[in-house]
């Protein structure tokens, strides 16, 4: 049996056995796109279909422990109404496949960043529904008791927001080791943005799960109308502020007035306003409210700071040159979106 780089079909199809899954050939295996990272393979087997996500063949450092963790994730919130991809089996075994990895189902539905389908593309009505839909995704993650889920040692609670701009800072300045970088004051801002941050910090939260990553590329729609198929890329998932969640979507949502070659969602009329979002969650959720503006500070903060970091692998030649000059340029956009935000 044929492989394909990251993954030995014919170990799959050993484990699969081992597992109880309906044996046979593995039916046309092929490569999806999305994400940058990890590998996603769609297959057939026994009349039923899978996808196996796995990480990259060059593994980072907590490549294989981000993998158990969102199998963990995905098999916790099995019977909730938080939709998502639906788990399998996963393997936590390294040396099956050389990494971790798990089985999902795949999911019937498309994503908006790549194109809208004539129903959606033709409705802006349609395109509203998507968005406030997008809202209720996250009201209803949070809502989750993650305790009584069993996901009480996932993450660190304590004092996460406390640990946030130091962690990320942190992340900044490890950037350093790549000599070639222009360094952190490439980025206007991101001292003041950071002490604006502590400054202002709520003193409580309730924890919950996150999903950590949430915007509009990171989740499918339903074929039929603007409700979602499900929500995906789990890879920074954790137990912490699901307000987060909220404040990640505000900082990627297109501002009034934004460039229509920079939306990723053609079109974009319909759309509800990022008031509008925080409205629609706000009334799905118990949560405080009163200081999400500094959650969307916080999300443009950390996300640029993740995009900075393949920007300055770029400039040692660990990336390509073109990919980095882009999410530079996104960092820099979510800075200035932040420093507008508490002027």
């Amino acid at each position: 049996m044929a492989g394909i780089e990251g993954v030995d079909l014919a170990a799959l199809a050993a484990w699969m056995d081992s597992q109880g899954l309906a044996g046979g050939p593995l039916e046309d295996p092929t490569l999806l796109a999305g994400g940058t990272q990890n590998i996603l393979l769609k297959f057939g087997r026994g009349g039923r279909e899978y996808v196996l996500r796995r990480p990259p063949v060059h593994l980072r450092a907590n490549s294989n422990e981000t993998m158990r963790r969102e199998a963990r994730m995905l098999g916790a919130i099995a019977d909730t109404d938080v939709p998502h991809p639906r788990l399998i089996a996963a393997c936590a075994d390294e040396a099956v496949l050389g990494a971790a990895f798990y089985l999902m189902q795949p999911i019937d539905g498309f994503n908006p960043t790549t194109g809208l389908p004539p129903l959606h593309a033709g409705s802006p009505a349609v395109r509203h529904r998507m968005g406030l839909a997008l809202a209720e995704g996250i009201a209803a993650l949070g809502a989750l008791d993650h305790v009584a889920l069993g996901l009480t040692d996932v993450g660190r609670p304590d004092n996460y927001l406390e640990r946030q701009v130091a962690r990320w800072k942190a992340q900044l300045d490890s950037y350093g080791e790549y000599e070639e970088w222009a360094g952190p004051d490439s980025i206007p801002g991101v001292g003041e943005v950071g002490r604006w941050l502590d400054a202002h910090r709520p003193a409580t939260f309730e924890p919950g799960i996150i999903h950590g990553d949430y915007h509009l590329a990171n989740v499918m729609y339903r074929h039929d109308g603007g409700e979602l198929a499900a929500i995906v890329d789990w890879e920074l998932t954790t137990i912490g502020d699901p307000l987060l969640d909220l404040g990640w979507l505000l900082a990627t949502w297109p501002e009034p007035g934004a460039d229509a070659a920079a939306i990723s969602v053609k079109p974009w009329e319909g759309f509800p306003t990022a008031d509008e979002l925080v409205a629609h969650y706000g009334a799905r959720s118990r949560r405080d409210l009163s200081a999400i503006h500094w959650y969307g500070v916080l999300a443009c903060y950390k996300l640029g700071i993740i995009l900075e970091g393949t920007h300055a692998r770029a400039a040692a030649g660990r990336a390509p040159v073109a990919t980095g000059d882009r999410l530079h340029a996104q960092t820099l956009g979510l800075f200035q979106r932040a420093l507008r935000w508490i002027g």
